[in-house]
């Protein structure tokens, strides 16, 4: 009976120190950013989405070269297809976009994140967050400079979305401000 145990046991160190090397796996690409070789905060990290518009087009690589040129790093990635609830806690719980545009706006957005997959990615660099917003460009296609992500790769206006019920195809999410970022990161890229 003791050698059934001492297997059983080995057995269970052996997935416990599986599950261990996971773990440091999945925390790895949080290894070197903290308060102490980043004090006065400049080296950023935020979330950007690629979202199904972009992925069917099939210019992901195009736009990502684009924050790569600039320096920025690529530190983590993943291609998901969240439900809605998921899109609920990011566009309401952190975004709070209910309240800044409507149930109607809301509903749209999700309905058009959850018609496909997405590729996130955490970028970081010197002051990100704002580098990654500049080359994104405005939200609405239409009104976006050229130059820039949307301006370059999108045209729909918000007046052509509306009439047709749906969300606007602007092909990538990016962390509008510091604390934005800092709770998009920790919700989708928490330690699974």
């Amino acid at each position: 009976m003791a050698d059934k145990n001492d297997a059983k046991d080995k057995k269970i160190g052996k997935a416990a120190a599986k599950v261990a090397a996971e773990e440091k796996v999945v925390n790895a690409w949080n290894v070197g950013f903290n308060k102490t070789n980043n004090p006065d905060g400049l080296i950023q990290r935020t979330l950007i989405i690629f979202k199904p518009d972009a992925v069917q087009r099939g210019i992901v690589g195009e736009i990502l070269s684009r924050f790569e040129r600039v320096g920025l790093k690529i530190v983590a990635t993943k291609m998901t297809n969240p439900d809605k609830d998921r899109y609920y806690h990011h566009y309401e719980g952190i975004s709070k976009m209910v309240s800044r545009r409507g149930q109607k706006a809301f509903d749209l957005v999700v309905d058009f994140m959850t018609s496909g997959p997405v590729i996130m990615m955490v970028l970081e660099g010197v002051e990100a967050i704002p580098v990654v917003r500049k080359i994104v460009g405005s939200t609405e296609p239409m009104a976006a400079d050229m130059g820039t992500i949307r301006g370059d790769y999108a045209h729909v206006s918000f007046g052509y979305a509306d009439a047709r019920n749906e969300g606007v195809a602007n092909l990538i999410h990016a962390s509008g401000n510091p604390e934005e970022a800092e709770q998009e990161v920790s919700y989708w890229f928490a330690p699974e």
